[in-house]
C-alpha cells in the first residue's frame, strides 16, 4: 500500500512538473516573440538610454492586428485608418515618457489579444473569449483617452492590470506558443508586404505629382500666351531697357518654365530689398513658356525694379541640340533632364557684359536683403555658396555624387570634399572668364557623356566645375530642405535670408509641406484676375 501511494504521488509531482514546464515554456515563448517583433519607434528611458526590445509603431499594429481585414477594406477605409493611426501617434508623442511608456505597454497588450482571438479554436471558452473581447475595448478606450494626457488615471492601470488578468487566462487555456509566434510571423510578413506595396505606390504617384503641374497652372499659361499673342508687337516690350547692361546695378537671374515661382522669387526679392530700383531681374526661359511669362510681368510688372526676359532660342551661341542633349535614358525627371538648370554653366556667355550675378532658382523664397553680396570678397574664386557638409554625414561629400573608380576623377578630387549647394549663388564673372570655366564644363560633360561619372543632374558636374573656386558662405544666408524635410524649425526658417523649397514637395504643389506654404504664398495676390479665373487659391 506504501508503495503504490508512493507510485501515485509520484506520478503526481512528475505531471506538476511537467505542466510546470510547459507553462515556462509557453511563458518563455511569448517573452521571445514580443522581444523580436519589429518596430520603427526607440523608447527612451530617463537619460534618454534606451527601454524594452524592439516594437511595432501604432500603424503598424493596426495592420498586423487586421491583416486580414485590411486586405479587403476600401481604399478610402484603409486611408482613414492611416490619418487616425498617424494622430494618435502624434498624441502619443507629445505624453511624457513615463505615460508613453505605459501605453505602448497597452498596445502590446492588445496585439497579443488579437492574436489570441485569431487563433482561438471553436470548440474553446465564449466566456474566455467574450471577457477578452470587452478588455480590448476598455484597453482600446484607455488609449484614445490618455494619448497627449501629462498621466495615466487610477482607472487606466486598472484595466491595464485587468487585461493582465485576462491575458493569463487566455495563456493557459491556449499554451501552444510554437503554433502561435509562427502564425503572428506570417501576419508581419504579409503586413510588411503590404506596407511594401503602399510605399511603393506612395513612391510612385509622388514622382507622378512632381511632374505633373497642377491643372490651375496650365490653365493660367494657356491664357497669358493666348493674350501675350493678341497683343501688337511693340506692346510686348519691357520699360528701362537701357539700364539692363549696367554694371553698377544689381542683377538677379532666373532660369525657370514656372510662372508663378518665379513671381514668388521677384515679389520676395522686391519686398526684401532695401533699394530695389536697383535690381535687375533676368529671366531666360523655353520657347513655350516665353509669351506666358512675358505677359504675366507685363501685366504685373515688378516695379520699382526693372525685369528684363528671353527665351532660349534667343541664345544663338548655344549648341545647336542644347535643349535635348541632357535627355538621359532612363531619367525623366525634369530637375534632371532640364536645359535651364544646365545653362548657369553658360553665365558669362549669357551676361557677357556683368561682372557679377546673383543666380536664384525658382523654388526659394528671399526673406532679407541680398544687396551686401555685391560687396563680399570672393577672394578670387568664382562661387559663393552654401556648404552642406556640416552636419557631417557622407552624403554631403563629393563621392557620393560622383564615380571615384574612374582614374580622371581620383586623380583630381577629393573623395571627401564638401558639396555646395545650387539655389543661391553669387558668380563673380570676371574670374570664371579668366579661369575659362565654361570650356571646363564642355570637357567633363563629353567626358560624362562617353562613361558613367557622376548621378543624374547639374549638382555633381557642378561640384566639378566649381572645384576650388567656391567661397562657403553663413549658413543662414540659405536654408535648404523645405521640400523634403518637416523637421527644419521655424526660429532657423524666419532668419534665414532664402528659404529654399529644394526637393519633390514643391509649395505649388498639393503633396508640399502645409506648414511651409505660408511662406510661399504670402508673395501671391491671389486676388488677381488670371489667378482667379484659373481657380488657383491658397
Amino acid at each position: 500500500m506504501r508503495a503504490a501511494g508512493g507510485g501515485a504521488a509520484g506520478r503526481k509531482e512528475v505531471t506538476a512538473l511537467w505542466m510546470w514546464l510547459l507553462l515556462m515554456a509557453t511563458a518563455c515563448g511569448f517573452v521571445f516573440l514580443l522581444l523580436n517583433l519589429p518596430d520603427h519607434r526607440s523608447r527612451s528611458g530617463p537619460g534618454g538610454e534606451q527601454t524594452g526590445g524592439p516594437q511595432l509603431s501604432a500603424k503598424d499594429k493596426l495592420q498586423i492586428g487586421d491583416v486580414t481585414k485590411l486586405n479587403v477594406l476600401p481604399d478610402e477605409i484603409e486611408g482613414h485608418a492611416d490619418e487616425i493611426a498617424a494622430e494618435e501617434d502624434e498624441r502619443i508623442s507629445r505624453s511624457p515618457p513615463s505615460t508613453k511608456e505605459k501605453i505602448w505597454m497597452m498596445q502590446d497588450q492588445l496585439i497579443m489579444a488579437r492574436a489570441y482571438l485569431q487563433f482561438a479554436s471553436s470548440h474553446g471558452s465564449a466566456h474566455l473569449i467574450r471577457e477578452l473581447k470587452m478588455r480590448m475595448k476598455e484597453i482600446e478606450r484607455a488609449i484614445s483617452h490618455s494619448s497627449g494626457a501629462s498621466r495615466l488615471s487610477g482607472s487606466v492601470l486598472q484595466k491595464m492590470k485587468a487585461m493582465e488578468l485576462a491575458l493569463s487566462k487566455t495563456q493557459r487555456a491556449y499554451p501552444h506558443c510554437s503554433h502561435i509566434s509562427s502564425k503572428l510571423r506570417a501576419m508581419i510578413y504579409n503586413s510588411e508586404e503590404l506596407v511594401r506595396a503602399h510605399q511603393s505606390e506612395s513612391s510612385f504617384l509622388e514622382q507622378v505629382a512632381v511632374r505633373t503641374l497642377p491643372k490651375g497652372h496650365h490653365c493660367l499659361a494657356m491664357r497669358l500666351t493666348s493674350e501675350y499673342f493678341s497683343l501688337d508687337p511693340k506692346e510686348r516690350e519691357f520699360p528701362k531697357r537701357s539700364s539692363m547692361l549696367m554694371d553698377d546695378f544689381h542683377h538677379y537671374a532666373i532660369f525657370s518654365d514656372n510662372v508663378l515661382a518665379s513671381a514668388v522669387v521677384i515679389n520676395s526679392t522686391i519686398a526684401a530689398s532695401k533699394d530695389p530700383k536697383r535690381i535687375v531681374f533676368h529671366i531666360v526661359t523655353d520657347s513655350l513658356s516665353f509669351p506666358a511669362m512675358t505677359m504675366w510681368f507685363l501685366t504685373n510688372p515688378p516695379s520699382p525694379a526693372t525685369i528684363h526676359i528671353k527665351s532660349l532660342d534667343e541664345l544663338k551661341w548655344l549648341p545647336a541640340d542644347f535643349s535635348s542633349r541632357f535627355k538621359q535614358k532612363g531619367i525623366r525627371d525634369p530637375r534632371y533632364t532640364s536645359a535651364l538648370n544646365h545653362l548657369r554653366f553658360y553665365l558669362p556667355e549669357v551676361f557677357p557684359s556683368l561682372s557679377k550675378v546673383l543666380l536664384l532658382d525658382h523654388d526659394v523664397v528671399v526673406q532679407k536683403d541680398l544687396s551686401r553680396f555685391w560687396e563680399l570678397d570672393m577672394k578670387s574664386k568664382v562661387n559663393g555658396a552654401l556648404e552642406t557638409c556640416s552636419s557631417g554625414k557622407g552624403y554631403h561629400q563629393l563621392d557620393n555624387l560622383v564615380n571615384f573608380s574612374d582614374p580622371s576623377i581620383i586623380n583630381k578630387f577629393e573623395a571627401k570634399a564638401c558639396i555646395f549647394a545650387f539655389g543661391m549663388n553669387i558668380f563673380d564673372l570676371k574670374e570664371w572668364r579668366s579661369k575659362g570655366l565654361s570650356a571646363t564644363y564642355d570637357k567633363w560633360f563629353q567626358a560624362g557623356k562617353r562613361r558613367r561619372l557622376w548621378k543624374a543632374g547639374s549638382l555633381p558636374v557642378g561640384q566639378l566645375v566649381f572645384y576650388n573656386q567656391t567661397v562657403p558662405l553663413d549658413h543662414r544666408w540659405h536654408v535648404l530642405g523645405l521640400g523634403r524635410n518637416s523637421n527644419t524649425r521655424r526660429d532657423e526658417i524666419e532668419s534665414a535670408a532664402v528659404i529654399h523649397y529644394s526637393g519633390n514637395l514643391k509649395p505649388w504643389l498639393e503633396i508640399s509641406i502645409p506648414k511651409y506654404r505660408d511662406y510661399w504664398n504670402r508673395y501671391l495676390n491671389y486676388d488677381n484676375t488670371y489667378l482667379q479665373q484659373c481657380n488657383i487659391h491658397r
